[in-house]
């Protein structure tokens, strides 16, 4: 990882795989030596939804809704063509693609070691993250690859707009058609939970804030203070559900790899399919960047959020949406780094950017 890269991401993030992979064995050796926890933990729930899971998620989400600047997209007519091919990869193709490489791969490539049952759990997983793409680390990736902050800002924007209204029905299609039975009534509720109560919360605390603190106090004081709750949010959010999937896990070691082969791929599909239809309409690379790594990255505290709250903490869905976590770095740190190695691709349409 060149200096370059890791002087524009956090200690925490530069090492989120190695941060994850402690907290997996954390949780394992929890659920296996002292089961008192998760069963302690696993009384504390409502309407299916873990509270204590809850509470550290809304911990994970609410500071990244904060950082979002709605007003911007007020400028949405700028570079449209950007926003189209976001807009059409994130929600025409990326769900859709997700939904067909997984079943692929868990029904075909790995039928012999996959039993069908699990198959489907993990291709549910698959469906939850394929739906939801980046609202939060894409400004890191963004900012990585020079991409162009005012428009990765409207980028970000829109997309939560459109995680309101695309997710759950895509959601439901998708498990629908996976021959998952959806409880309607939760996966709304997970929505409201996770998207509309933190994007709500943070919207309010953003314009509250400014108002009374000024923007220059808002972006340089006051959101930096949250930078590593997220992440912490996230960490002890994995140790619950690994205490949980501890189990699941010991039987088949080999599934947090087999689960992550298509995940990968899908990863560098799309983040190509936005890429290079980028380059074929002329756009700029520090609009072309952003627009490949909004797509390729995972809105995957809302994947986990919503497994949790539909399948359980102990789910084969669950740790489906925790490969993502996974593997989430460092695929999307070799496509920074393609990116940037690609940036003469569009020197000539830079200048007219």
């Amino acid at each position: 990882m060149s200096k370059e890269m890791t002087a524009g991401i956090g200690f925490f993030e530069k090492y989120l795989t190695l941060w994850v992979a402690l907290c997996m064995g954390a949780g394992i050796l929890i659920g296996k030596f002292l089961p008192v926890i998760p069963e302690f933990l696993g009384k504390f729930e409502y309407a299916q939804v873990s509270i204590p899971i809850a509470v550290l998620i809304w911990l994970m989400i609410y500071p990244m809704m904060m950082k979002v600047d709605f007003a911007s997209i007020k400028n949405v007519g700028n570079n449209p063509q950007g926003l189209y091919v976001t807009w059409m990869t994130n929600w025409l193709i990326k769900p859709f693609t997700m939904f067909g490489i997984a079943w692929f791969f868990f029904f075909v490539v790995f039928k012999a070691l996959i039993p069908a049952e699990l198959a489907r759990d993990y291709l549910a997983g698959a469906i939850l993250l394929g739906a939801a793409p980046c609202t939060a680390m894409v400004f890191v990736w963004s900012h990585l690859t020079k991409g162009r902050p005012a428009y990765t800002v409207v980028q970000v924007a829109t997309n939560d707009l459109i995680i309101l209204v695309a997710f759950t029905p895509i959601v439901a299609f998708l498990l629908g058609v996976g021959g998952v039975s959806i409880p309607w009534d939760t996966l709304i509720l997970s929505v409201v939970l996770f998207v509309v109560i933190p994007l709500s919360a943070g919207i309010a605390t953003r314009a509250w804030i400014i108002k009374h603190k000024g923007a220059d106090y808002f972006e340089q004081r006051f959101i930096p203070k949250f930078n590593n709750i997220t992440i912490i949010g996230l960490l002890l959010t994995l140790v619950i559900i690994f205490s949980f999937q501890g189990e699941v896990i010991l039987s088949n070691p080999l599934h947090i790899l087999l689960i992550a082969i298509p995940l990968t791929l899908q990863t560098f599909l799309i983040f190509f399919v936005a890429y290079v239809a980028c380059k074929l309409l002329k756009l700029p690379h520090d609009i072309a960047a952003p627009a490949g790594m909004i797509g390729a990255s995972n809105f995957f505290e809302l994947a986990v959020a919503v497994a949790v709250s539909l399948f359980g903490a102990a789910s084969p869905v669950t740790l489906a949406t925790i490969v993502g976590v996974l593997v989430e770095v460092p695929v999307m740190l070799t496509l920074v780094r393609i990116a940037n190695k690609t940036r003469h691709w569009f020197k000539e349409e830079k200048q007219h950017g």
